[in-house]
C-alpha cells in the first residue's frame, strides 16, 4: 500500500520519469507493481507517486534477470529472497554480481548469415531442431532469429545425429531442470557467505571490489566444475546402463565355482 507524506522526497520520480529513466513504457512499471516486483511509491501532494533511486535500480535488477532468461515468477521468487530494506547501491552492486554471472546476449541474425555462420544450408527441419536444442529463438520475422553463437558449433554437429525431435526436448527438458536447481543452490550458498557478509561491510570500498573480482573469477570455475561432474556422472550411467544392457556384468569379485 502507498505511503503518504507532506513533501516528496528529494531526488523522486514521477511514473513517466521512472520509465523514461529505466527503457521501459509506464504500463510496465504499474504492471511490476501490481506484481509485487517494485515496492509502491511514496504518495506526494496531490497525489501523485514519487519513486526513489531504489526503484530504479530494481528495475535495472529486473531487467538483467530477465537477460538471463528467467520468468517473471522465478523473478519474483528471487527478489523475495533478498533483504526487504536494500538500498539503491546494494541493488546496484547486486546487479553488477549478477551481470558478472549472465552469459553474453543472445544476436539477432537473418537466415542467410545463419547458414553462412553454421557452414551448411539449412532446412525448416533444422531450424526447429536447433531451436528445441535452445541454439536459436524464432521471432516475428520468419528470416530472423536470436542466437546464441556459443551453441551454433555443437548444435550443428547435432543435427547429424539421428535423433528425435521430441527426444532432443525431452533431453533439454531435462537438463534444464536440474541446471536451474544447481544454480538456485549456488546462488543461496553465494548470498549467505558472500552477499550477506558483504552488506555488513559495504562501507569498505575495497570489499566491494574483492567482490566483483571473486564473482568472475568464480564463474568459470563453477563451469568446469559442473562440466567435469556431469562428464562423470554420465560416463557411469552409461557404463551401468549399456554395459548391463549388451550382456556384461559388473565386476564383483573371483568368480565362484
Amino acid at each position: 500500500m502507498s505511503t503518504e507524506t507532506d513533501e516528496p522526497a528529494e531526488q523522486t520520480l514521477t511514473v513517466d520519469e521512472l520509465a523514461a529513466r529505466a527503457g521501459v513504457t509506464v504500463r510496465t512499471v504499474r504492471f511490476y507493481g501490481t506484481r509485487g516486483l517494485l515496492p509502491p511509491p511514496v504518495i506526494g501532494p496531490r497525489r501523485v507517486g514519487r519513486y526513489g533511486p531504489e526503484h530504479l535500480s530494481r528495475l535495472a535488477l529486473i531487467e538483467e534477470l530477465q537477460h538471463q532468461g528467467m520468468t517473471l515468477a522465478a523473478i519474483e521468487r528471487y527478489l523475495e529472497q533478498l533483504p526487504p530494506d536494500l538500498s539503491a547501491h546494494d541493488l546496484a552492486i547486486h546487479r553488477a554480481l549478477v551481470a558478472s554471472w549472465a552469459p553474453e546476449s543472445a544476436e539477432e541474425i537473418t537466415r542467410r548469415d545463419l547458414e553462412r555462420r553454421a557452414g551448411r544450408a539449412l532446412t525448416n527441419v533444422d531450424i526447429d531442431r536447433l531451436a528445441a536444442m535452445g541454439v536459436l529463438d524464432r521471432g516475428p520475422d520468419p528470416e530472423v532469429f536470436r542466437l546464441d553463437a556459443t551453441l551454433l558449433r555443437l548444435g550443428v554437429e547435432l543435427l547429424e545425429v539421428p535423433i528425435a525431435h521430441e527426444t532432443i526436448l525431452a533431453s533439454r527438458t531435462v537438463l534444464l531442470e536440474h541446471a536451474r536447481a544447481a544454480a538456485h543452490e549456488l546462488s543461496r550458498l553465494f548470498r549467505d557467505e558472500v552477499w550477506d557478509p558483504y552488506r555488513e561491510r559495504e562501507s569498505d570500498p575495497d570489499h566491494v571490489a574483492a567482490m566483483k573480482s571473486l564473482s568472475a573469477h568464480m564463474q568459470p570455475m563453477v563451469i568446469q566444475a559442473l562440466v567435469t561432474a556431469f562428464q562423470r556422472s554420465l560416463r557411469e550411467e552409461l557404463r551401468e546402463a549399456f554395459g548391463t544392457a549388451n550382456g556384461e556384468r559388473p565386476e564383483t569379485g573371483p568368480a565362484q565355482t
